[in-house]
């Protein structure tokens, strides 16, 4: 009985040991943890952050300074040398030395502007500069409703010339400036202005197309004005019977219908009827359902 009960004892008596062992190691490492452990590095203070940021501030300041930097001169081409050479010209380097600078502008340039922008004052109508005429006034007509008060004789508007000075009233005069300089000027080429408008017809006491027993036409009132063709800087005529259809100047005549179509109470172009196949006719006329464009 004692030899089975002693490996028993001696077991336990073992296993206690380690026991025993393990957490007295456990105790010690316990213990010793805090000082064995890593900690992070001291944060600088501000202060010493702060003037070495000044001090690098400074030392960049002063190298820039101290050397001026200007762009390099860009390497002359072989081709240009070239032909310089078979010239017989002086060779110019190029930089910022010898680059072109504006001239002054001259001292009475601003008193001709003055002196100009009064003149044109002075000729305008419906208090609008750009707009260019003389004054009327009451225009008695031959027919019953036919007449206009205050009208005047329009000869250009925004800059474009009007073909023939056109009597008409303020409201068809301000609605045809607006017309031109939003739609009109560069509606065909940008490069290639418009500078004149064609005009068929303006004031005329009549009734609508002249037929008998009609209302009496807007042309009648000073309130219509009908344009046939467009004069560009370079001198070509763009007319609107050869170019509804014309392939290089069709949309800039669609443009320019279309434009009036809204300022302009009564648009009719080619399309409306065979009475406008050469011009468009342009009035200030309102109607309930709003602008008819035909």
């Amino acid at each position: 009985m004692i030899w089975f009960r002693l490996p028993r004892l001696r077991t336990f008596t073992v296993a206690g040991g380690l026991v025993a062992m393990i957490a007295a190691s456990a105790g010690a490492t316990a213990a010793n943890a805090p000082e064995r452990s890593l900690r992070p590095l001291v944060r600088p203070d501000a202060t010493l952050i702060a003037a070495s940021a000044s001090s690098a501030a400074t030392a960049i300041t002063t190298a820039t300074t101290s050397v001026a930097l200007r762009p390099q001169g860009r390497p002359q081409s072989q081709q240009v040398v070239a032909m310089v050479a078979a010239l017989n010209l002086p060779m110019v380097p190029a930089g910022p030395e010898t680059s072109l600078r504006p001239h002054l502008r001259p001292g009475d340039l601003a008193e001709k502007i003055l002196f100009g922008k009064r003149k044109r004052r002075k000729t305008s109508v419906c208090g609008d500069i750009d707009i260019q005429g003389s004054k009327v006034g009451t225009v008695p007509g031959r027919l019953k409703g036919c007449g206009a008060k205050n009208a005047v004789r329009v000869r250009s508007v925004a800059g474009v010339t009007l073909s023939q000075q056109s009597i008409m009233t303020c409201e068809t005069a301000k609605t045809l400036k607006k017309w031109v300089e939003r739609d009109v000027i560069k509606a065909f080429d940008r490069h290639d202005r418009v500078v004149s408008l064609r005009v068929a017809a303006h004031y005329s006491c009549r009734t609508r197309n002249n037929r008998p027993g009609a209302k009496v036409s807007e042309h009648g009132r000073g309130k219509a004005i009908d344009i046939s063709g467009f004069v560009l800087e370079s001198g070509k005529v763009i007319t609107v019977l050869k170019g509804w259809n014309a392939r290089a100047t069709r949309k800039g005549l669609r443009q320019v219908w279309k434009g009036a179509c809204g300022p302009f109470g009564t648009v009719l172009g080619p399309q409306s009827d065979r009475y406008h196949r050469d011009h468009f006719h342009f009035d200030v006329a309102r109607h309930r359902g709003g602008p008819y464009c035909r």
